[in-house]
Parts: C-alpha cells; structure tokens; sequence
C-alpha cells in the first residue's frame, strides 16, 4: 500500500498538472470502487467541475473542486493514478504507460480548459489503474471532509509542523508497555508511516522493533523522532519506493526502493556493521526487518 512519501508524491504531481482543468466526462468499468452514489449520480455530478486543489490527510488523497465538492481517493494496495497529457506524451512516459503494471486502468478522469469539449478530444486525462481494484472513490461536500470517522480517528500526520519531538514523546510516554514497531505503524496515533518506513526508520535509530516504550531512554526516542523526519523527506524527494505496484502520475518509478537498508533484505548481509544478518519477522500480521546486530 502506498504510504506518506509515495502519496504526497502524487498529491504534488496531481497540484502541477490539472489544476485548472475542469472535468468533461467520467467513466469506469468497475462501479463498485465508487462508494456513495450510484454510477450514474457520480458521473452526473462529477461533470463540468473545476479542479481548485489537492491535498493529502494520511494516506488519502482529496482533489477539491468547484461548486464546494471534493473527490476523495485512497490507492489501497495496488490503485496509482497517472496523467496523460493527449497532446505530448514524452517518449519516456510511452515506455512508462506500455509498462504491465500500468495497464490495469479501470477509471478515467477526462479533463480539459474548456468545458464544453467533448470527452474524445480533451487535452488530458486522469487514469486509475488498480490491478486489484480495492481502491475506493467518494464524491462529497467538501466542508464534511473533517467529519469523516476514518479522518477523525487519524493521529497527526508525520510531516505535519506541528509534530515535533515532544508531541512524539507525549505519545510514547502514554503507552510504556507498547512495542516502538507497533506504535509507528498506528495510523490514530501517527498517520502517514507503513511497512517500509517503520523497518528503514528503526534500523537508522539503531532501535529494535520489539522494544518497550517504557525502556527506551529519551536519546533513543530522538533518534527514532529524527529518523521519521529525515526518511520520509527524503523519500519524497525520491519519488518514493517502488517495491511492487507503486507509480507516479508519469508511470515511472520511485527510486526509494535503490537504497533501502532492510525492508524486503531478509538473509543479506547488514550494510551497517557488516556482520549481522537481516532478519524478519510478525508484528500485528505484518512483516518488519532489522539488523540483530545493529538493532539493540
């Protein structure tokens, strides 16, 4: 599932490239992705709405619109959505678009300057590809955004300014008896860190997933702070990771995945120290990886 860097990557694509662009038709071959109107209500209302702005709250991903409506999207494991600009795709962007992992377009956006166009001649178009089609779309007023439960029970997210190293350790210190690899990965505590960033996180803090809150010391705890910040910007400035489904809107990869330390590394060698192997286990269903050497 795409997470925090990989979303925002999107978010700020989707902010350079449509908006402006006012949406001309609507279609899909998989309805049931639309969760709160019928097919046909959703594609009536959709119409001749302009696009203002779009922003990230988690994991999600809202585009508002004209006339106080917002379009709400969550990617879920494998859904990516990628523009294309009918009139200069790049040679690049053919090689990106022909690629297998981008042919699983189940819904698109056809947008243009002018209203009136007809969906066949737009300038651009706004592609879902979703290989396992779990991905969701809402179309709602734009003010009931904050009243929705899964948004409500969202921690603060992991990039916003207002987390800084006491908030975290406000968090951690409430839960002495809770495992650091299961608070990063609690999206009401914290949104926005998954899978890969928990494991790349704690084995730059040189902190075992499986510690106690209660015996971390505060330097442990600022380094783990620290790591968050750094890691996930740096992510974005690499597109994110591109471990599975994962594109951006020009089809292309993240590069995050090129120099990962232990998500997925299972049975390598330690790049740290050298001499410890990577290992792996369960946390709450899902797998993290750490070095036992470095990792204390």
């Amino acid at each position: 599932m795409p997470e925090l860097p990989e979303v925002q990557t999107v978010v700020n694509d989707l902010n350079k490239k449509i908006i402006g662009y006012t949406i001309v038709d609507f279609w899909s071959d998989w309805k049931n992705a639309i969760k709160n109107l019928t097919f046909v209500s959703f594609q009536k209302n959709i119409k001749n709405k302009k696009i203002l702005n779009v922003r990230r709250i988690g994991k999600n991903i809202f585009i508002d619109l004209s006339d106080g409506w917002t379009l709400y999207i969550h990617l879920k494991m494998t859904g990516h959505l990628l523009i294309k600009d009918n009139k200069k795709i790049s040679e690049k962007e053919q090689e990106n678009f022909s690629e297998r992992v981008n042919q699983y377009v189940h819904h698109i956006w056809f947008l243009d300057k002018n209203s009136n166009k007809d969906k066949s001649n737009c300038q651009m178009n706004l592609e879902f590809s979703d290989l396992r089609k779990f991905a969701k779309i809402v179309l709602m007023n734009t003010e009931e955004i904050e009243n929705l439960p899964e948004i409500k029970a969202l921690g603060i997210d992991a990039m916003d300014r207002k987390f800084n190293f006491k908030k975290f350790q406000e968090i951690l210190e409430k839960r002495p008896k809770s495992l650091i690899g299961i608070i990063l990965m609690n999206q009401n505590l914290i949104a926005g860190i998954g899978n890969i960033y928990r494991s790349e996180i704690l084995f730059e803090a040189g902190v075992h997933p499986e510690r106690k809150i209660g015996d971390l010391n505060v330097g442990e705890m600022r380094n783990i702070f620290d790591q968050i910040k750094i890691i996930l910007k740096k992510a974005i400035r690499m597109r994110g990771t591109s471990d599975s489904d994962y594109r951006d809107t020009s089809g292309g990869s993240g590069r995050f995945q090129n120099i990962l330390k232990v998500y997925r590394l299972d049975g390598g060698v330690c790049s740290k120290c050298g001499k410890g192997e990577i290992e792996r286990i369960k946390m709450a269903q899902r797998s993290v990886f750490y070095c036992g050497e470095c990792q204390k």
